[in-house]
């Protein structure tokens, strides 16, 4: 994944920036926000659908963390917008949001294809040259789309969520979003990643590059994972998210439970399990046609 951090000092217009933004976001609910506001947000989900700052942010030893100021940016966007209609011209559908936040327009020349026929790309989100967006799919505020990423039919880029470089988000993937607490780490999918189709990556999850999610499997938090190859247990912990490692096949498997009367009648509980580590016949069978982008 390229290493963009979202680092307050990185620039001296990045750190003023920042530093309104705190201020900003200091001022007590319901209180009226200052006439630049709006311009502030402007400029913050400008610098994020470009892919200069950043939700989160990636170490030297690849630790993912979040970047508390940039989703207290988000947050300021509700909180200076207005609800307004949002609807296609004649459509019989109504839709409302705050217009801080609408839908993104793509131009040919950005490199993105948004299929027709139902999409929506959030404001503030980052999508690279090379993705494909397939209908109908949703992008949250916040995100990061690596390039040549596909994001099939049915998925869903929650809010902040960070995805890497040709990645496989399957039919019905959902990647969940977190804005609060602006502490909270986002899910992480890293470059050459396949989610299979109806998969749950949920928070803060980091899936490592080259890993494969196979069909209906679910990350959690609080999700075990098994390791058959290496014959370990994976959790997560008060101080580091689930990890899903580099390469690691994931299929949704089965334990059962404890207890004398769940065992006689028969119950397990969803459990991932790792049942090998990625090889050369796992990449034929995820390849991509490039003819698809």
């Amino acid at each position: 994944m390229t290493d963009i951090h979202a680092d307050a000092a990185s620039t001296p217009d990045v750190t003023a920036l920042a530093q309104r933004v705190e201020t900003l976001s200091a001022a007590p609910p319901g209180s009226a926000l200052p006439p630049d506001a709006r311009a502030v947000v402007a400029e913050l989900l400008d610098l994020l659908e470009r892919g200069a700052v950043r939700a989160a942010s990636r170490d030297a030893e690849g630790t993912w963390r979040a970047v508390p100021w940039i989703k207290r940016g988000i947050l300021l966007a509700f909180r200076a917008g207005a609800v307004v209609e949002m609807s296609d011209r004649g459509s019989l559908l109504g839709f409302f949001d705050k217009d801080t936040i609408p839908p993104r327009r793509f131009l040919p020349d950005q490199g993105v294809r948004v299929v027709p026929g139902g999409s929506s790309i959030r404001r503030g989100a980052h999508v690279a040259p090379g993705v494909v967006c397939m209908p109908p799919m949703f992008v949250n505020v916040g995100a990061w789309i690596g390039q040549g990423t596909m994001i099939d039919s049915h998925a869903l880029v929650g809010s902040c969520a960070q995805i890497g470089e040709r990645v496989h988000l399957s039919a019905a993937a959902q990647v969940g979003g977190v804005l609060e607490p602006v502490n909270a780490a986002p899910v992480i999918i890293e470059d050459d990643v396949v989610v299979g189709g109806n998969c749950g990556v949920y928070e803060g999850t980091v899936v490592r590059r080259r890993a494969v999610l196979a069909a209906g499997t679910i990350l959690t938090r609080g999700t075990p994972v098994y390791d058959l190859v290496r014959e370990r247990i994976l959790r997560a912990s008060a101080e580091a998210p689930l990890e899903i490692p580099e390469g690691a096949v994931v299929v949704a498997g089965a334990r059962a439970v404890g207890g004398d009367w769940g065992r006689s009648q028969g119950l397990s509980l969803q459990t991932p399990v790792i049942v090998k580590y990625r090889d050369e016949r796992t990449d034929l069978s995820t390849a991509l046609e490039a003819w698809l982008r």
